[in-house]
């Protein structure tokens, strides 16, 4: 097993909802790629608007770093209860930065404990308390050797005016604070150039950004924990990217108004949690039976009911491969990082409108939230698909093809007439309730299937991770694939790590191959029912018996899914 801890070092920052936690998180991580070096940061926040305990947690090293760890060499307090909730992960080296220590804090943290007057340097320049993890980022400089221009540089960027002059100036007095103790901590990680172009990206704006370079013209949502952040993103970027971002009164009228969109000729998406889709699946098999393209974010939240809103699960793959009634085809791909939702953003909307079918891309709120160092894309394409502007004799909306794609026109169109009906119809869009045309329509939406597994053969619906000539296979989907990607570092014997991104249309014949001839088969999800490994039994026969379940809404953590899966290789 190999020993990442003095490679990758961790720091957590913590503080009650509406001390900047998340805000301080994401600049120490800007900073950290902007050194060349690779960073993870998972985000943790009750369901309250203010107090609770939020923190921050960034794994960082000069090697790709998946997931972040529990055991910490830096705590960063910003308020009394953050010292005492993880005074218990600290690494024996670690260093704690806080206003003010308690007796037995100190006794177990000896010399370690730094006091750092944040609260006091940020009322010595009239600057809100909100900025005072300022003061602290700019001590963890000094204590790792970090280049302070750097982080200037950073707060810069991530500020506006005064806003910005405060946190800059607090970070170098955080910095001056430090480096008067003369205090450094006993490891570092020297910054390396970096070789391409990074950045540190959230997982829902990553995804956003590939719904734009795919054409997007308009979003809608109606805000839902963990899929807000694609609303805030695109709301920002609004006028810069083109695009109109609207938010309705509740989720039924967002994917209603999102048909409404489409029917008139937009490239459009929606987002949403599960509990927000589960209101849309009357609208959703509307464009089902009416061909409108349309893309649906999805972001899981452990459940059900209101269950932990802030948390994250597996635990809906079924209900969104069988969303909506009656039977109509659709796309589900579930991401594993931010580079992979930029991806996926992208060939959801493009295929969208190749085939004219709802797709769902399928996060949960590790992917949604967590950010990590990453590098997309610059641009993208756009698959406009059969889109005809202009009609010569008799236009049928739903005319029946050898492949089930009809001719796409939209109102405006010359020559044309666009009818679209919830009812079963015939070609021109007729409401009809005659046998053979029902059979045959239903026959000509399902004709776009063999297409459908063409496409998801072409993509990249299966990767292969570790040695894939190894008898220990793992397989996973979604957000799992970080931990496992981090716990490989430490298995004993190698495996081979399969995830499977497409899961419908399943790509049962490549999983199939890839499972053929394992000694042992290992399924790690978040959940408690082992969906995912339901479903490759359903698709392919192969019955996986070991499973690694994970449902108490928490994270699958690196070095304790690496210790269990080494009981299953011994």
């Amino acid at each position: 097993m190999s020993d990442t801890r003095d490679t990758i070092l961790t720091v957590a920052i913590g503080g009650a909802a509406g001390d900047g936690v998340r805000e301080a998180g994401a600049s120490l991580g800007t900073l950290l790629t902007d050194l060349g070096l690779y960073a993870h940061l998972s985000f943790k926040y009750p369901s309250l608007i203010r107090g609770g305990h939020n923190y921050s947690r960034i794994s960082f090293s000069r090697e790709k770093v998946f997931y972040d760890y529990n055991h910490l060499d830096v705590l960063i307090a910003l308020n009394g209860d953050s010292v005492k909730r993880h005074i218990g992960h600290l690494n024996p080296d670690a260093i704690v930065f806080a206003d003010a220590f308690q007796p037995d804090e100190l006794a177990t943290l000896g010399q370690n404990a730094v006091v750092l007057p944040l609260a006091e340097f940020a009322k010595s320049i009239n600057a809100s308390p909100i900025t005072r993890s300022s003061v602290a980022l700019g001590a963890f400089c000094y204590l790792l050797d970090l280049p302070l221009p750097k982080m200037v540089d950073v707060l810069h960027r991530i500020f506006q005016g005064k806003e910005s002059d405060a946190n800059i100036k607090l970070a170098e007095m955080g910095y001056e604070c430090l480096q008067k103790l003369g205090f450094r901590h006993t490891k570092s990680i020297t910054p390396a150039p970096p070789s391409e172009a990074k950045e540190f990206v959230e997982g829902n704006s990553a995804l956003a950004r590939g719904l734009v370079a795919a054409g997007l013209n308009a979003y809608l949502a109606y805000p839902m924990t963990p899929a807000t952040s694609i609303l805030h993103f695109l709301a920002k970027k609004q006028d810069e990217y083109g695009i109109k971002v609207i938010q309705p009164e509740n989720e039924i009228s967002v994917i209603n108004m999102a048909l409404g969109m489409g029917y008139g000729g937009k490239r459009v998406a929606i987002g949403t949690a599960t509990g927000g889709f589960a209101l849309m699946q009357e609208a959703f098999s509307l464009a089902g039976m009416t061909e409108i393209p349309i893309v649906v974010a999805v972001s899981q939240r452990y459940a059900p009911a209101t269950g932990a809103p802030t948390h994250s699960s597996q635990a809906d793959l079924r209900f969104v491969l069988h969303a909506g009634h009656g039977e109509f085809p659709r796309i589900v791909m579930a991401p594993g990082d931010p580079e992979e939702a930029f991806q996926c953003g992208m060939d959801a909307l493009n295929l969208a409108w190749k085939y004219q079918l709802p797709v769902i891309v399928l996060l949960d709120k590790h992917v949604s939230e967590n950010s990590m160092t990453s590098t997309l894309p610059s641009n993208g394409t756009i698959e406009r698909g059969r889109l005809v502007d202009r009609v010569e004799g008799d236009y049928r909306r739903y005319a029946i093809t050898d492949d089930g794609v009809s001719p796409l026109a939209f109102p405006g169109t010359p020559n044309a007439i666009i009818k679209v009906s919830s009812y079963e119809h015939d070609e021109e869009g007729i409401a009809t309730e005659v046998m053979d045309t029902i059979k045959a329509m239903q026959d000509k939406r399902f004709a776009k299937s063999p297409y459908l597994a063409r496409e998801c053969a072409d993509h990249d619906s299966v990767k292969v991770y570790g040695d894939a000539g190894s008898s220990n296979v793992v397989v996973f989907w979604g957000s799992t694939k970080a931990t496992i990607l981090e716990a490989a570092k430490h298995l004993e014997k190698p495996a081979k790590l399969v995830q499977i991104v497409w899961l419908e249309p399943f790509p049962y014949e490549r999983v199939a191959q890839e499972l053929s001839g394992a000694r042992a088969i290992v399924d790690v999800e978040g959940n408690r029912g082992g969906q995912l490994a339901g479903l490759i039994r359903e698709k392919t026969g192969i019955d996986i018996q070991k499973k690694i379940l994970h449902y108490d809404s928490r994270p699958f953590d690196p070095l304790e899914l690496a210790a269990e899966l080494n009981t299953y290789f011994a």
